[in-house]
């Protein structure tokens, strides 16, 4: 039995939706703790930050379902992933350099490992598709928008979708997709 969007429209909506964001800061605060402790030493602590954030990432994800925040047919969305993963390589490379300029070495060597690991997160998702749903990257003929913001595609007609979407990657509203140019 599939638990994706039991909450959805009922009274544990916001409960699951509270829940999920807790936990994806709980991600975030863990891997924190990790590269501090790593700083300080403390690489057996690092270690059980790293499975403390790793255990919350599971949570997030487990609330998000219940409240149904990703598509059930998922495909879509690793499509639109993948273009956004492929052009955050670039994206995180550009960052870097701005770090860097700013003198900011070691972060920026460290955004630049991140940008290769974007990059691969796309051709990772790419290959996933071609295997099981090679359908998807023809979108020849189809209107595709990108967000502004992350490169996340939709491809379909956005207009279809209500005045509340939002990107499911960055969570930018719609009126930051534009079409893309063929």
């Amino acid at each position: 039995m599939s638990l994706h969007g039991v909450t959805k429209g009922t009274g544990l909506e916001k409960i699951a939706e509270t829940l999920a964001l807790g936990e994806a800061h709980g991600v975030m605060m863990y891997y924190a703790l990790a590269r501090l402790a790593k700083e300080e030493g403390y690489d057996d602590i690092a270690d059980d930050f790293i499975l403390a954030a790793n255990q919350e990432a599971v949570h997030a994800g487990f609330y998000a379902t219940l409240n149904g925040k990703y598509p059930k047919d998922f495909w879509g969305m690793v499509r639109g992933l993948m273009a956004a993963e492929t052009g955050g390589e670039a994206r995180i490379k550009g960052l870097a350099d701005k770090f860097r300029a700013s003198g900011l070495t070691a972060a920026a060597d460290k955004m630049e490992v991140f940008a290769k690991q974007e990059g691969h997160h796309g051709a990772l998702l790419k290959k996933i598709l071609e295997k099981y749903r090679p359908e998807l990257l023809n979108d020849t003929g189809a209107k595709v928008y990108v967000c502004a913001c992350c490169g996340y595609e939709y491809v379909g007609d956005l207009d279809g979708e209500p005045e509340n979407y939002v990107c499911p990657v960055c969570g930018q509203p719609k009126r930051v997709f534009h079409l893309k140019e063929a």
